[in-house]
């Protein structure tokens, strides 16, 4: 791993801790002497650290480089690896939070024809390239609603983690996300525009949803990912 790495690893873990309620901005200033400005654009990739600044950061949370290494794995995980069909059944949570996958995240191991898979095109940020690429999650009945008949309660659904761009895939066809909204995951068609993400779902009677992205934000953040497959029945 080198230098570039460590701070691309060290923001996402930031970044992790930040959107889980741990950590905050201001708190980072406080620990460390460091204006908020200053690790506002670093948490942005508008800017890099300094060897003695990286340093400080990692002290005062206390972390250290095997912290932000990718977690060892077993020989489930392994396997993975090695064969591309299978996917991860994960939580929502380890969908939305977590770049690496870790043994003890994984629910069960879902296989895929391997050709399909491989298919699949990828188009992220440079920053989400540093995540593993595909999850699966279980859809409840509060996260189907909105996207019913498309997606169905208890759906498995493929999340195609490096694909968080606004781009179709198919030409003239929206694309359907998995989308950070808060805490949660939701699934939804997503637009850009006006400085606005717009989810919209399948059904009528739910409503639009308009978020407004802060000055400096990527509104690709919120895209946890392209809905690349969904399997409504068991």
């Amino acid at each position: 791993m080198d230098f570039t790495q460590l701070q691309e690893r060290l923001r996402l873990e930031l970044l992790r801790k930040i959107e889980r309620g741990t950590l905050s901005v201001s708190l980072l200033a406080r620990q460390t002497g460091l204006g908020q400005g200053h690790i506002s654009n670093f948490l942005r990739s508008r800017r890099r650290l300094s060897l003695g600044t990286l340093d400080k950061i990692m002290n005062a949370q206390r972390l250290s480089v095997p912290d932000l290494l990718p977690p060892e794995r077993n020989s489930v995980l392994s396997e993975l690896g090695r064969e591309r069909g299978q996917i991860p059944l994960v939580s929502h949570a380890v969908a939305v939070f977590e770049p690496y996958i870790r043994a003890s995240s994984v629910q069960r191991l879902l296989t895929y024809p391997s050709d399909t898979i491989e298919a699949w095109r990828p188009l992220c940020t440079a920053a989400r390239r540093q995540w593993e690429r595909f999850v699966a999650v279980r859809v409840g009945s509060e996260e189907s609603g909105p996207m019913e008949p498309l997606i169905l309660k208890e759906a498995l659904v493929i999340l195609d983690r490096h694909y968080n761009s606004f781009k179709p895939y198919h030409e003239g066809a929206a694309n359907v996300y998995g989308v950070k909204v808060g805490s949660r995951l939701a699934f939804r068609y997503a637009e850009f525009t006006a400085n606005r993400l717009v989810l919209r779902p399948q059904g009528l009677g739910y409503p639009i949803d308009v978020v407004t992205v802060g000055m400096g934000e990527m509104a690709n953040d919120s895209l946890i990912g392209r809905v690349a497959l969904i399997q409504n029945e068991p």
